[in-house]
């Protein structure tokens, strides 16, 4: 039976309720979770689902997609300042659908169906600061740029209070993603952090999977899942009191899903890399089990200079746990080994600074990394690594 509009406030309220609860949850509880790691493996009938043969259209797919129940706007950059010294940084939106299509409630100033979070990190060096928020919207809403958070796509703006992405794209005929403005801006103990950015895409846009379907699972689990992995980068960085200017290279990744794994997968293990030579890599595993290495699922996308790109299937790499690090409270792998033999590639991925854990909502590990040849030691890459489910 379909609730009175009355009622839908206190649902939003207890589903953010339940988001945020899983932080008092012990890192057993969330392995022993019913439904996979932060509730991906929920099932979900009353959304629409991601799977393949669904076409993608761009640039249209750069907005939300509200009948599916998870979303994202991610966003990852290797910085460089005028010293030398390497900085990193992560933006990601997300947006979760708390109620199916079929049950929206009507527009009003005490209602809505989705719920947004934005999280922010800048690191360097030992210093790793982190900030979140949360917001909630209204599919049906006729003034969705006057909204807390939410995607527009004329102009194409993703946001939530005054964290944005911005498109600086005024021809039509080019791709809204190819030239962003990034601002974010959070305290830390009275002292602000955060930067202002430019991002300027020097390569197309690369799908991953069967056309854009990303699957996750043996059983066909998964998500619509594209990149945009070649920005150039250049802007301002404000952490300890300083400015500074700085350059380097970002990935941004677009992905939605009603049930992205299978209940038992307990989290997920993903990388992407710039690699010296021009290419880009990235490569997961989604772990299916107490027992390392049971029912593991691994994926990969090796991208040429110029955008081509080859998909790897978990027959023909590796990607192997090698040294652990003690990290807010628990063993976190730092060192890895990726290895895809076809492709000649041998690499063992280091993160140079631990403690990069995500002390948000929904805890993970995500920072820089280097690639070098396993053999020569030689670097060949930097990228970023994330962590869920420890």
């Amino acid at each position: 039976m379909r609730q009175p509009a009355m009622t839908r406030p206190l649902r939003i309220g207890l589903a953010l309720l339940a988001a945020l609860s899983l932080t008092a949850c012990d890192r057993e509880a969330q392995r022993e979770s019913s439904a996979g790691f932060a509730g991906l493996g929920e099932q979900a009938p009353a959304f629409n689902r991601a799977q393949p043969g669904t076409p993608l259209s761009i640039p249209e797919d750069h907005g939300s997609h509200p009948d599916f129940r998870i979303e994202w706007w991610y966003l990852t950059a290797n910085l460089e300042d005028e010293q030398g010294e390497s900085l990193g940084l992560q933006w990601t939106l997300f947006r979760q659908a708390s109620i199916p299509p079929d049950e929206r409630p009507e527009p009003g100033p005490w209602v809505a169906d989705q719920l947004w979070m934005a999280h922010m990190a800048v690191s360097r060096g030992e210093t790793h600061r982190v900030a979140e928020r949360f917001a909630r919207g209204l599919t049906a809403s006729s003034a969705p740029s006057r909204q807390q958070a939410g995607v527009t796509l004329e102009p194409f703006r993703a946001w939530l209070d005054n964290w944005r992405l911005e498109s600086r794209v005024t021809d039509p005929q080019r791709d809204p993603l190819s030239r962003l403005e990034l601002e974010a801006m959070a305290e830390h103990n009275g002292e602000p952090f955060g930067y202002r950015l430019e991002l300027i895409a020097e390569g197309p846009l690369v799908l991953h999977g069967e056309d854009g379907f990303s699957q996750k699972t043996a059983d066909g689990q998964g998500s619509m899942y594209y990149s945009q992995p070649f920005y150039r980068i250049d802007g301002k960085v404000i952490l300890d009191g300083e400015t500074r200017s700085v350059t380097g290279r970002a990935w941004l990744d677009r992905e939605w899903s009603s049930q992205m794994l299978e209940p038992w997968q307990t989290g997920w293990d993903w990388v992407s890399l710039h690699l010296a030579d021009g290419r880009k890599l990235m490569a997961y595993r989604l772990r299916g089990g107490r027992d390392e290495g049971s029912g593991d699922y691994l994926f990969g996308n090796l991208i040429g200079p110029e955008g081509d790109s080859t998909s790897i299937d978990g027959t023909e790499m590796s990607l192997t746990p090698l040294e652990t690090s003690h990290v807010a409270g628990r063993d976190m792998p730092t060192r890895w080994q990726l290895e895809v033999p076809v492709q000649g590639l041998d690499l063992v991925i280091q993160a140079p600074h631990a403690n990069r854990w995500m002390a948000t909502s929904v805890a993970y590990w995500e920072g820089e990394v280097i690639a070098r040849d396993r053999e020569s030691g030689e670097r060949l890459g930097e990228g970023y690594l994330e962590m869920t489910g420890y």
